[in-house]
């Protein structure tokens, strides 16, 4: 699953925030870092999902 979000985290930067962590704030800053500049929202969702995945198995 880890894989999926993080491939969508690369070109659907806005579905991988909303699988990680909801409707939350991060992926409403997520949505709008990819409207305005597509690279910081890639990254933020990059972010969101390794960070997620490392908090997981720990």
């Amino acid at each position: 699953m880890n894989l999926l979000r993080i491939i969508l985290a690369i070109f659907l930067p806005p579905v991988a925030a909303f699988l990680t962590v909801g409707l939350g704030l991060h992926f409403w800053l997520n949505l709008v870092l990819t409207l305005f500049f597509f690279v910081p929202g890639m990254i933020h969702a990059l972010w969101l999902v390794v960070n997620r995945a490392g908090k997981a198995s720990a």
